[in-house]
């Protein structure tokens, strides 16, 4: 049961910085929004490990960690983008099928759900599918609504790997995986911002902006920390699908402040996945 609280902490504090994050990147290029982001998470986990003072896990777990914070920060960017472009209430459910990455190696791995979490997983990753639907004649127009879909399958994907990986480092040691994946997140989206910043019309930030970025980055990464606790005291299948319920929290806030009409089969699809939840915490 623990586990699956810690993970849908985690939903709320990822559905929170998708919608922020993804409303920054409206104003701001998205590799500069992801670098503030990762900039103020990968100080304060610096602070963080070095305080503590343990030193790294063994190089599998470490591998992980980095392999993470790669595939975390592809997905995030392509999220992002999606986000910018696209309709939120329904890029934000299409990005979490990648659950079923997740979901099919903790059952390879050995994962035994009970009868009750077992129809809770089918029923929240068939919630998520429904919640993904739109009816024709959106907001945008047909070429943006494509792309947007298609960035948010990979990012679907991006996340879904990064749930197995992260999970494995958190084994070794969950702060060490959290401080590795910024490490290898951050030259790499630093180096895209610069290049982005020096483009002709390109927004910057001013402090204020920037600030709030990073506040963002630490929404980001308090979800994070509570996905890689929970997937280290419960079953990766669970711990994944109750991860992956964000959308629920970004189609609600888009509908609320920006005005995003949800139709009668995402409210439908967001109500199936919140039961798949209750009943996969009443089979933990």
């Amino acid at each position: 049961m623990a586990a699956i609280a810690f993970a849908l902490g985690s939903s709320v504090l990822w559905g929170l910085s998708d919608y922020a994050g993804g409303f920054k990147s409206r104003t701001y290029a998205v590799p500069v929004v992801l670098a503030a982001m990762y900039l103020s998470s990968l100080l304060v986990m610096l602070a963080f490990v070095g305080a503590r003072g343990d030193g790294p896990p063994s190089s599998s777990y470490v591998l992980a960690g980095l392999g993470a914070g790669l595939v975390g920060i592809t997905a995030l960017g392509a999220f992002y983008t999606a986000l910018s472009i696209g309709t939120m209430s329904i890029v934000a459910p299409v990005a979490s099928t990648g659950v079923a990455l997740p979901v099919i190696a903790g059952l390879i791995g050995g994962d035994e759900p009970s009868a009750i979490g077992s129809a809770g997983l089918a029923l929240a990753v068939v919630g998520i599918v429904l919640a993904s639907r739109e009816a024709p004649g959106g907001p945008i127009g047909r070429r943006e609504q494509r792309l947007s879909i298609d960035l948010a399958i990979l990012a679907g994907l991006g996340f879904g790997s990064y749930f197995v990986l992260a999970g494995y480092g958190s084994e070794g040691d969950v702060a060490w995986t959290l401080l590795l994946s910024r490490v290898a997140g951050f030259p790499v989206v630093a180096l895209i911002a610069l290049l982005a910043l020096r483009r002709a019309g390109a927004v910057r930030p001013g402090v204020g902006a920037a600030a709030v970025l990073g506040g963002i980055g630490l929404l980001d990464l308090g979800a994070n920390a509570a996905y890689n606790h929970a997937s280290t005291i419960g079953e990766l299948s669970s711990v994944a699908v109750a991860s992956s319920l964000y959308p629920v929290v970004t189609v609600m806030l888009a509908a609320v402040l920006l005005g995003e009409r949800v139709q009668g089969v995402q409210r439908a699809g967001v109500v199936v996945a919140l039961a798949g939840v209750v009943m996969i915490a009443a089979g933990a």
